[in-house]
């Protein structure tokens, strides 16, 4: 027996015409709402109140920022605005260290001569040539 599997999971399904279920939700309240800002107050002061709230309702059913809707954004940046922060900060020293002069150490007193040096110089030149690739 075959089965069908479904594809195409994450892309909603048309309902009312080309409108998912919810912009139809959000398209529905926002011309009600302008509608009913339309009918209660004088005509311009009902057009200048609507204008903004059929601005939102557009983002709101349509707008996306970074393929995630609008709705999803509002809710972060409310979420964020309510959340609790915490701010971390490293504290730096007030005094700067100055860098201190090193004398360079005396190969005699270190109980290495000249020929000691050669040696170790030159076998370290032989380490350096058999590490490096070819």
């Amino acid at each position: 027996m075959e089965y069908q599997v479904p594809q195409f999971i994450e892309v909603e399904d048309k309902i009312f015409g080309p409108f998912t279920l919810k912009q139809f939700i959000y398209v529905a309240g926002g011309v009600g709402l302008c509608a009913i800002l339309v009918l209660y107050f004088p005509l311009i002061i009902g057009l200048i109140l609507a204008l903004p709230v059929a601005a939102f309702t557009a983002a709101l059913a349509f707008y996306k920022i970074n393929n995630k809707p609008f709705v999803e954004i509002m809710e972060a940046a409310f979420n964020y605005y309510i959340g609790d922060r915490l701010y971390l900060w490293k504290k730096e020293k007030n005094q700067v260290d100055a860098p201190v002069a090193v004398k360079p150490a005396d190969p005699e007193k270190l109980g290495l001569t000249q020929s000691k040096l050669k040696d170790l110089a030159w076998s370290l030149d032989i380490k350096d040539q058999n590490n490096t690739p070819s």
